[in-house]
């Protein structure tokens, strides 16, 4: 396996990205990965891209504007729009790459992501396979499991960070929290599971800019479903209390080519241990069968 930095730019931005290369493949399949919500592609994507890169597949990993690796500010800007823009220009370079085969580019998202693959694979309506684990589907589905008076709390936040950003100072609010405290996520399983995806050593910040939950509730990709014309799978897990399971399931059952798998897991276990092991064993077998090396 090789590795091969492969910045792009992203509205007169750099964005960081990272070409894995099986040894000796010519002109493999590409699968393009990027984080859910205010992660970076450090925080366990590496984890999916070793085993994919092993089965075959060349992988782009990349960092949204204003995280990990790339340029942008104000920083920790999470927007659908922007992350969006983002995955049009990461397509657009990855498809210029001599090293992978153009015609068979692969879409990979989790969680936030997770419904940015399937918006994008909506609109561009040329990628060979699309692979949405624990997607966010819809923003009422996710925002019903916030508590009415953090709902509250978080959209005076984001007035104030609106206000703000008009005399250049941002607010920010918590991307994850323990139960009862005031975060983006505060489930049960959101800060153990989410600080697990971090190896030891990787920089990153607990915060996101709080404008991104005026936008939240209404960021409900799922409605693109019927429009994506490459199989997908999707991947949701049955104890999930940050994207609810049965949102992912009506999604996938607006798929033309979909299938839905259901894990006996809670939102983060799909990343780690024995429940990586399965949920990876699930993708690859779909990436064979539909999109073989």
């Amino acid at each position: 396996m090789s590795s091969v930095d492969s910045p792009f730019y992203s509205h007169g931005l750099r964005c960081a990205g990272t070409l894995e290369l099986p040894a000796r493949a010519k002109r493999p399949p590409v699968i393009v990965m990027a984080h859910g919500f205010g992660a970076i592609r450090a925080a366990g994507l590496y984890d999916f891209a070793e085993r994919f890169v092993k089965a075959g597949y060349a992988v782009f990993l990349f960092d949204y504007r204003s995280f990990g690796d790339s340029e942008g500010e104000p920083r920790h800007w999470v927007s659908p729009r922007r992350h969006l823009q983002d995955w049009s220009a990461a397509l657009a370079h990855v498809r210029k790459l001599p090293q992978v085969d153009s015609s068979r580019v692969i879409l990979w998202g989790s969680s936030f992501s997770g419904g940015h693959v399937l918006q994008t694979a909506a609109e561009d309506g040329n990628v060979a396979a699309v692979i949405a684990q624990v997607p966010h589907v819809s923003g009422l589905a996710s925002v019903a499991k916030v508590p009415l008076a953090s709902l509250v709390k978080l959209s005076v936040a984001a007035l104030r960070d609106v206000a703000g950003s008009l005399v250049g100072k941002p607010y920010y609010s918590r991307i994850v929290g323990r139960p009862g405290e005031l975060a983006a996520m505060s489930t049960p399983e959101a800060w153990d599971g989410y600080m697990a995806l971090f190896p030891e050593g990787v920089r990153w910040e607990n915060k996101v800019l709080s404008r991104i939950f005026l936008e939240l509730p209404l960021y409900s990709p799922g409605r693109f479903a019927s429009r994506v014309k490459a199989p997908t799978l999707v991947v949701a897990g049955r104890q999930d209390s940050v994207t609810p399971p049965k949102a992912a399931q009506r999604a996938a059952a607006k798929l033309p080519q979909g299938e839905f798998e259901l894990l006996e897991s809670n939102h983060f276990q799909p990343y780690v241990d024995e429940m990586f092991e399965k949920n990876i064993g699930l993708q690859l077998g779909f990436l064979k069968r539909k999109v073989p090396v």
